[in-house]
């Protein structure tokens, strides 16, 4: 019994409401998968509302997938997207290209994601402005999306 999901408008953020209707899951649902899959981090504002971006929409429906229409366990389902990361790692290891520039930055990920939240709390409260130049967090940020968007792609969904 497989429900046609509405596809994904252009857009950066999606609220868990927006999420949740376009992936067929309840909020309180996305809120457990968050303590459950390590992968899915959205971006948490005022009042500690939560922002997802495109790449974890599309996770959060290959998670439903695995759960729902695969039969996967929470636990099986972890397990199966952490083998689809490895399987695109080693993929990168044995020479296939990535996205065409990509491995020139590498960087510690706890690292690049201490660094994020240190500026999403500098930042708290105040309205987001015009993108005016890229520094180098923002390309790291926008590697690791298409990072996850590209092994979501290559995963089959």
């Amino acid at each position: 019994m497989e429900k046609t999901l509405p596809p994904i408008p252009v857009k950066r953020y999606f609220t868990i409401g927006e999420v949740g209707e376009l992936c067929g899951v309840k909020p309180h649902v996305l809120r457990y998968w968050e303590q459950e899959f390590t992968q899915l981090r959205p971006m948490k504002r005022r009042g500690n509302r939560r922002y997802y971006q495109h790449h974890e929409v599309l996770m959060i429906r290959r998670i439903r997938d695995l759960l729902y229409d695969q039969g996967f366990t929470i636990s099986g389902a972890r397990n199966k997207l952490q083998e689809l990361v490895q399987t695109e790692r080693d993929r990168r290891k044995g020479g296939e290209v990535p996205l065409e520039g990509m491995e020139a930055i590498e960087i510690d990920q706890e690292e690049f994601d201490a660094a994020l939240q240190d500026e999403e709390a500098e930042n708290e409260g105040e309205p987001a402005e015009p993108v005016r130049s890229i520094d180098l967090s923002q390309l790291l940020h926008l590697r690791r999306e298409l990072t996850e968007i590209r092994e979501l792609l290559g995963s089959g969904t």
